[in-house]
């Protein structure tokens, strides 16, 4: 299990889990300083109705030349939010991505394995800095590199996600120790492991829970959603964006999701590690699609989760009552984390009066229902209890 453990190798770290090991570069080389100046504009243009002009004024830049993983990263979530800004940025959605915009976006995403599409990878895990930077990563000591309208409840919605992925950090790292505990059957280490992940989850349900303090729910329905759903699965986008210029494509249009939080690793390891499993529903199968969305070494670790020795089966196989406490104590914080969830689906999403039919209540931004399989996942997690 020392492959499970050795999580550089999946683009993680014991004290950051799925954040980037170096901070976010916040500046991209001199020869791509158009983009950074239209970044800063991006919330004042779109105020003023303008960005869809000023993106399609863009000169074509070749992002070839662009090294390192900081600069690469900070392309990506750049050429993102003009994208989705181009999309979303007018009264009504448009189907066509200029080439100003598509051209160095496919080139930049498939150099990092990932769709051209704003994922939560640049929306939250590589957008953001220290205001401190010897300071920690919390809530206090965060900033958001890039907005699309800007103020307090589009930055604290992120932000809350990103103190969930710091302190994710400590669970993530206790899950291969927790696994070769398992596979050598030894049952104190892997119940004194399993406390620690449980305390870990719980330290995410603190920090899901401070959402509402500066989101509200109708104004992240309002200002924040609109501009980060997809086009798979849009009732006005049925059949996709065409990415103009991109030979790949050959001019067919792309059927892309949108950013969720599914797309984070966290919940798919925890579901893997504690061995809960979902019965067949469309939420299952859109969940497993999400990990495309994913950057590689992530979507390698959960898999990598999936095949190592089983924790449940271990508990199960113990007999131990003082294993079996420690692994229900992980499933009922993780049943907490999703019942809070679903009650912010509902009053963030759900329970908001629809204006207008880019930003539907009936399924999440990207693009499937949501509440009832939400709830669903969230028994089904009570369910695998032991005792």
């Amino acid at each position: 299990m020392s492959g499970l453990s050795d999580l550089k190798r999946f683009e993680l770290s014991r004290e950051r889990g799925f954040l980037p090991v170096q901070d976010p570069a916040r500046a991209l080389p001199q020869a791509f300083g158009p983009w950074d100046e239209l970044a800063a504009d991006l919330p004042k243009l779109l105020a003023a109705g303008r960005a869809r002009t000023a993106l399609r004024g863009l000169p074509v830049l070749d992002p070839a030349s662009l090294s390192g993983d900081g600069a690469v990263h900070r392309a990506m979530l750049v050429l993102s939010y003009f994208g989705h800004a181009y999309v979303w940025g007018g009264t009504e959605p448009e189907s066509r991505i200029p080439e100003a915009v598509a051209l160095p976006w496919c080139a930049v995403a498939a150099r990092l394995g990932r769709p051209p599409v704003l994922s939560y990878a640049s929306y939250a895990l590589d957008n953001w800095r220290r205001l401190d930077p010897e300071g920690p990563l919390e809530l206090g000591n965060l900033a958001i590199l890039q907005n699309f309208l800007g103020g307090a409840d589009e930055d604290w919605f992120i932000l809350v996600h990103l103190e969930i992925e710091a302190r994710a950090a400590r669970v993530i790292a206790e899950l291969g120790p927790a696994c070769a505990a398992a596979e050598a059957h030894d049952w104190d280490r892997l119940a004194d492991r399993l406390g620690e992940i449980a305390d870990g989850i719980e330290s995410l349900c603190q920090s899901l829970g401070r959402m509402p303090e500066l989101c509200d729910p109708y104004v992240y329905y309002q200002r924040v959603r609109p501009y980060i759903h997809g086009w798979k699965n849009h009732p006005l986008l049925p059949d996709g964006v065409v990415y103009d210029g991109v030979a790949a494509f050959a001019g067919r249009p792309q059927r892309l999701r949108g950013e969720t939080g599914a797309q984070s690793g966290i919940v798919p390891a925890l579901d893997a590690a504690l061995g809960v499993e979902h019965a067949g529903d469309p939420l299952r199968a859109y969940l497993a699609e999400m990990r495309d969305y994913m950057p590689p070494g992530h979507r390698e670790f959960v898999a990598a989760v999936e095949a190592a020795p089983s924790i449940r089966a271990a508990a199960v196989a113990s007999g131990d009552r003082q294993l079996r406490a420690a692994y229900d104590e992980c499933l009922r914080w993780l049943e907490a984390f999703r019942s809070t969830h679903l009650d912010y689906a509902a009053r963030y999403i759900h329970q908001q009066r629809p204006s207008g039919g880019a930003n539907p209540t009936g399924v999440g931004t990207g693009g499937t229902p949501f509440m009832a399989y939400l709830r669903k996942h969230r028994d089904e997690t009570a369910r695998h209890r032991l005792v």
